[in-house]
C-alpha cells in the first residue's frame, strides 16, 4: 500500500515536470463552493475549467489529495475520487470525498499547473449524535402537569430540538438549552397537561443539512387516585377552582341580600309599633282628660264643706227641717257618692243644700249655690 502511494506521488511529480516544460493556456472559470457534510457521508466539489488544460490538482487543508490529466486521474487515496463532465465547451472536474471525517473539515482548493488563479471553498463536517428520552414509555396522571425530557448527546454542531405531540392536552410548552458541562449536548423539556393516551416525539434537525433524527415514546394516562383530593397539598383542577369561586361569590351576595331584607323588616316593625303606641297614648290622654273634667264637675255640684252662717240657736231647728225635707237620716256623711247624687235629684232644684259640721261649730262657711 505504501509502495503504491509512493509510485502515485512519483507519477504526479513526473507529470508536473512535463507540464511545466510545455506550459498551459487554460484557466479556472468557476471554483468550488462551500459544503456542509455529515460525518460518514460524501462531500462533492466542482471546478469549471476552460479548454486546453493539462493538469488539475485538488488539495485538502493544504495537501494535494487528487490530480487529473486529460487521459486519466492520478488517485493517491481511495477516499478521494473524481468525475468529469462537459458543459458548453468547458470542462467540469468533480472531487468526491468518501466517508467524511471530522479531520477533513477545512479548506478545499482547485488549481491548474502554471496558473496564478485557483478556486477554493470550505468543508464543514457535522456529527449526528444520540437522541433519547430517558425512561422510555411514560405513565402520567390525567389532568396533572408533567414534564418529558429529551437529550441530544455528542452532536456537532448542536441541532434544533422540537416536539410533535400526539396526545390530547389542555396545555403544552417546551424549551431547549445546551448542557452546561458538555458543549456538544443539549436538553429539551416538554411541559404538558395530558388528557388521554398517545405518543410524544422529540425531533432533532441539523443546521445546514436536510437531516433529521427523532425518537418517540408512548404516553399512558391514568385517572388520579381517589385519595389524592384528601392529601395535603393536592391541587384541584381548574374547573373545580372556578366553580368554587363562583359558588362563594353567589353565597356572599345571598348573605348580603338577606341582611338588607332583615334590616328593612326590623325597621318597618319598629315603625308600626311606634304608631300603635302613639295611638294608645293619645287614647289614654283623652280618657284621662275626660275623667278629670267629670271630677271637676262633681266637685262643683256638691260642697260638703259648707257651713251655715245662722246663729247656733237655730241649728237644731234647721237640722230638723233639713232632715224632714230630705227624708233621710242625719248620718249623710257615710253614704256613697251615687246615693247622694240620687238624693239631690229628688229634692227641689231651687233649694240649696246645706251641710253642717257638728264637730267644729266654730268654723262658718257660706252657702254655695249651684
Amino acid at each position: 500500500m505504501e509502495g503504491a502511494a509512493e509510485r502515485g506521488v512519483l507519477a504526479v511529480l513526473v507529470v508536473l515536470a512535463g507540464l511545466a516544460a510545455c506550459g498551459s493556456g487554460s484557466e479556472i472559470i468557476e471554483g468550488p463552493k462551500n459544503v456542509t457534510a455529515l460525518k460518514g457521508s460524501e462531500a462533492r466539489f466542482n471546478c469549471t475549467i476552460s479548454q486546453g488544460w493539462k493538469l488539475i490538482m485538488w488539495a485538502l487543508r493544504g495537501t494535494v489529495v487528487l490530480s487529473m490529466t486529460p487521459s486519466e486521474p492520478i488517485i493517491t487515496s481511495d477516499r478521494f475520487t473524481s468525475a468529469s463532465y462537459q458543459e458548453g465547451g468547458n470542462f467540469i472536474s468533480e472531487m468526491i470525498i468518501h466517508d467524511v471525517q471530522l479531520s477533513d473539515a477545512g479548506q478545499v482548493k482547485c488549481s491548474l499547473q502554471n496558473s496564478d488563479r485557483d478556486g477554493s471553498a470550505f468543508l464543514s463536517v457535522q456529527v449526528m449524535g444520540q437522541l433519547l428520552i430517558p425512561g422510555g414509555s411514560l405513565v402520567v396522571i390525567e389532568d396533572k402537569p408533567c414534564n418529558v425530557t429529551c437529550r441530544a448527546l455528542n452532536w456537532t454542531t448542536l441541532p434544533d430540538l422540537s416536539w410533535e405531540i400526539g396526545v390530547p392536552v389542555s396545555h403544552s410548552s417546551y424549551y431547549s438549552v445546551p448542557e452546561p458541562e458538555d458543549l456538544q449536548s443539549a436538553v429539551s423539556i416538554l411541559a404538558l397537561t395530558p388528557q388521554g393516551n398517545g405518543t410524544v416525539t422529540c425531533v432533532a434537525e441539523m443546521k445546514g443539512l436536510d437531516v433529521r433524527e427523532s425518537v418517540t415514546v408512548n404516553l399512558t394516562v391514568v385517572p388520579p387516585p381517589l385519595d389524592s383530593i384528601d392529601k395535603p397539598g393536592a391541587s384541584l383542577p381548574t374547573w373545580a377552582i372556578v366553580l368554587l369561586a363562583v359558588s362563594l361569590s353567589l353565597l356572599l351576595i345571598l348573605i348580603i341580600v338577606l341582611i338588607i331584607m332583615f334590616c328593612c323588616c326590623v325597621s318597618r316593625t319598629e315603625k308600626e309599633e311606634s304608631s300603635y303606641q302613639s295611638e294608645i297614648r293619645k287614647s289614654a290622654t283623652v280618657k284621662t282628660s275626660k275623667d278629670t273634667v267629670g271630677t271637676k264637675l262633681k266637685s262643683a255640684n256638691e260642697n260638703y264643706g259648707y257651713r251655715s252662717d245662722e246663729p247656733r240657736t237655730t241649728q237644731p231647728a234647721s237640722l230638723h227641717a233639713m232632715s224632714s225635707e230630705a227624708g233621710v237620716p242625719e248620718q249623710c256623711s257615710s253614704r256613697q257618692p251615687h246615693q247622694e247624687s240620687d238624693h239631690r235629684q229628688l229634692g227641689p232644684a231651687n233649694h240649696p243644700q246645706v251641710s253642717f259640721n257638728v264637730a267644729s261649730p266654730k268654723k262658718v262657711r257660706n252657702v254655695t249655690l249651684v
